[in-house]
């Protein structure tokens, strides 16, 4: 019965201690309903809502048939009318479509051609869905039956840029940068202010002129040299192991993982200041880490996502970073292609920066 009751004591007290810690708590209610919601709509395996653009050269009924035929698959949704081919690649370059629709003049002879092709259309092969775009797109039906079906699929001609081969490792390793670097970074960060404080080592910072913004930029800039080594480890082994090319500036690629770095390890600071362990701080990093990897478009086609679940991905450093990472290496884009996201990751490393430093107060309490 001693037994007993001092089990009952220390089960007790291991229940108010979890009442107590309120970030645990929460994340016992809160972790299974953000899996829950995350994987029931944000995880979205169907090819929906594509950001597509459109370069009707013929302009004829039947042309316009076969685009009206083409918003209807719903795999599509176009966004742009450019006039030419030329403008669906600079396009695509740019990151702002994944797919392109390019109608030649002479569409409506090239319908009952027995040997051209009478639509051409590009897919940005660095994306990971690449393989299902292609065929969703390929047995798309028609607007016109003037031919047989077979016919007719082998009218609609394919082109995966920046990955004909659809080779897989060439779609995941971009993206799995930023999977390393958000999962590192944010980590070695988290436990940072912490850690002092366990340590007792806040208190020789009390007695010192530092001020709150030098000490979290002194807490980040050793970590982003860190993360950039990281990065070359992981472009010398995608290379060496998987052949996957760095077409863009490897300057440019450098500037972005510099960016992104830096909105981590900020990330991971302004964590560090709203818990009180170490345990809680790595608690929050993993929360985190899960709706980066889900809502980023790393695995799962971004437009597909409902809206919502789209506002949360733009508002995660990951997403901007993969867009940055696939346009660099694989579509030879440079930063000024992709103005939004340096701008994005810039604006959030000051605002997350400058949270935490005035979270963070040179008291022991």
């Amino acid at each position: 019965m001693k037994s007993l009751s001092r089990l009952m004591a220390v089960m007790r007290k291991e229940v108010r201690q979890l009442r107590r810690d309120r970030l645990t708590f929460a994340m016992i209610f809160g972790m299974p309903l953000m899996q829950i919601l995350l994987f029931g709509y944000a995880i979205n395996m169907d090819v929906r809502n594509l950001t597509t653009a459109v370069a009707d050269e013929s302009n004829t009924h039947l042309s316009r048939e076969f685009i009206a035929s083409l918003e209807q698959t719903q795999v599509t949704n176009i966004r742009y009318r450019v006039n030419t081919a030329a403008e669906l690649e600079e396009l695509m370059r740019g990151g702002d479509i994944s797919v392109g629709v390019a109608i030649p003049k002479d569409f409506d002879r090239r319908v009952i051609d027995d040997n051209r092709a009478a639509v051409h259309i590009l897919v940005d092969g660095s994306d990971p869905t690449t393989g299902s775009i292609v065929d969703a797109l390929r047995n798309m039906p028609l607007a016109f039956d003037t031919t047989p079906k077979q016919k007719k699929r082998d009218q609609i001609e394919v082109r995966p840029y920046y990955n004909p081969e659809r080779r897989t490792p060439i779609n995941v390793i971009p993206g799995l940068m930023g999977v390393i670097l958000t999962m590192t970074m944010m980590l070695f960060t988290a436990v940072a202010i912490v850690r002092e404080r366990e340590r007792g080592n806040l208190e020789l910072l009390i007695n010192t002129p530092v001020s709150s913004a030098e000490l979290m930029i002194g807490k980040v800039v050793p970590y982003i040299a860190i993360g950039l080594v990281q990065l070359a480890l992981i472009v010398w082994a995608g290379d060496l192991l998987f052949d996957v090319p760095v077409r863009g500036s490897i300057i440019d690629l450098y500037i972005a993982a510099s960016l992104f770095i830096a909105a981590n390890l900020g990330l991971g600071l302004f964590i560090s200041t709203a818990v009180k362990t170490q345990f809680q701080a790595m608690q929050m990093t993993f929360f985190l880490l899960l709706p980066s990897i889900l809502l980023s478009g790393f695995v799962f086609p971004f437009d597909g996502m409902p809206i919502v679940a789209q506002y949360l991905g733009e508002a995660i450093p990951i997403t901007h970073f993969i867009r940055l990472t696939r346009g660099i290496m694989l579509r030879d884009a440079g930063l000024g292609d992709m103005p939004g996201a340096i701008i994005y990751l810039g604006t959030f490393t000051l605002v997350v920066i400058t949270a935490a430093a005035l979270r963070f107060s040179k008291r022991l309490d």
